[in-house]
């Protein structure tokens, strides 16, 4: 089936994580329509998987919550998910693009009672958790998920679970006839604001990540130490289910290396101080950190929770790049390499190592259209005629307040293609 829909006065937006989710807002705040299209099941992006944000140390849900607000309550967004972009055609102001809608097979009835899970056995890696964990193959995506409506995973389709979650079901929400729909946008602009993801540290050999349990990512660990993630918040190894109490976080896992990611990810050393703080917090004065780092990038304001931390008697710092990790009979890591303040070797044992991995922009890997320009890493820039925009860290390594304000300057230059299109045909 194929539908059609929006006009050329409509604004596109791709990515429903924060930056999508701000450039949709700002752009139908200002009285334009806006469709805000999301591949998975929910929006939020990456931001939604945070425990806190830093330097506040607030939830996500301080700043998710009040965008989830505003568009529930605004007309002028349309919000399509589990959409997948399949190309774009056109010149700026007169744009198509097709999307392929794949089936949820739980329709607009449900009112996320949970009965249909309950009903099921099946199990598949808990996507919020970055796999660490498993969840029924009925779900819904989190508790802040928009839209608040469960979905069931494809492997369900066609077995008995399948018909025992539509039979649980009271509202008759389980669709199980649902099929994928293409839909084609006629839009005048674009904003990419596909976001980020975590570069794939298994490429990263020498740090054993995938082959030593007890090495595992910044982003991981940021869902063991939420109340919410698979461990209840607790800081335990993967390997034994032991309190990971002396911890060790390497900085530009993956980033600032020609064989890696050449960009500086800008939000690593952040994300490894606030991290030591999860630490503190679970053990007290028997927690201990030890950041391995390059430099510390720390600019402007997060400069005093920089000195704060460097103030807490339970983080240490030392001035290295780690050459190699090796595993212990105890299922410790060692990690291998010199002291370039001290010069000299050091093979020390952790509890567990969290490398603070790069970003990378989620747009490798896809296909963009011929005229969207991307620099040497693979960000958006944009066109070259303007009607297509990067926004947030689909077009830069941000973190989520600097992400707002690109997609906000991204929504501003959208309306303004409008604008001028709406000029030109007049």
């Amino acid at each position: 089936m194929t539908a059609t829909i929006a006009t050329s006065q409509t604004i596109l937006v791709i990515g429903g994580g924060i930056s999508g989710m701000t450039a949709a807002l700002e752009a139908a705040e200002c009285g334009r329509d806006v469709v805000l299209v999301e591949r998975s099941a929910t929006l939020g992006g990456r931001t939604a998987l945070l425990y806190r944000y830093f330097p506040k140390m607030c939830h996500p849900t301080c700043g998710l919550e009040i965008n989830l607000r505003r568009l529930k309550g605004n007309p002028r967004v349309r919000v399509l998910t589990m959409a997948d972009l399949v190309g774009i055609e056109g010149r700026r102001g007169a744009y198509t693009a097709t999307l392929k809608l794949r089936a949820r097979y739980v329709n607009e009835n449900c009112t996320a009672c949970g009965d249909c899970a309950a009903a099921v056995s099946t199990e598949i890696p808990n996507p919020y958790n970055y796999g660490l964990d498993q969840i029924k193959a009925a779900y819904l995506p989190h508790a802040m998920a928009y839209p608040q409506r469960y979905v069931l995973d494809p492997s369900l389709i066609g077995t008995a679970d399948a018909d025992r979650a539509q039979a649980a079901c009271k509202v008759g929400a389980i669709d199980l006839a649902m099929q994928e729909e293409t839909v084609e946008l006629a839009v005048g602009a674009v904003v990419w604001a596909t976001g980020w993801k975590p570069y794939d540290a298994a490429r990263i050999q020498p740090y054993g990540y995938g082959r030593f349990p007890n090495v595992i990512t910044s982003v991981e660990f940021e869902r063991l130490a939420d109340p919410g993630g698979p461990t209840s918040g607790r800081l335990l190894r993967p390997s034994d289910g032991k309190e990971a109490k002396n911890i060790a976080f390497i900085q530009c896992a993956g980033s600032r290396d020609e064989n890696h990611l050449r960009h500086c990810s800008r939000i690593c050393c952040m994300a490894s101080l606030k991290q030591t703080q999860y630490v503190r917090e679970a053990h007290g004065d028997a927690a201990k950190s030890t950041i391995y780092y390059i430099d510390i990038r720390a600019i402007d304001r997060f400069e005093d929770f920089y000195q704060m931390v460097q103030r807490d008697s339970s983080v240490s710092f030392i001035k290295s790049k780690v050459a190699r990790i090796a595993q212990a009979a105890n299922g410790d890591p060692v990690l291998h390499g010199v002291d370039t303040e001290g010069y000299h070797r050091y093979a020390t044992p952790h509890d567990l190592v969290v490398l603070a991995i790069g970003m990378e922009p989620e747009s490798n890997g896809m296909t963009l259209p011929d005229d969207v320009l991307a620099d040497s890493s693979g960000f958006i820039e944009g066109s070259a005629d303007g009607g297509m925009l990067g926004a947030g860290s689909a077009a830069s390594p941000l973190d989520v307040n600097r992400s707002v304000q690109s997609a906000t300057g991204a929504a501003l230059r959208a309306i303004k293609v409008i604008y001028q299109t709406a000029k030109e045909e007049a």
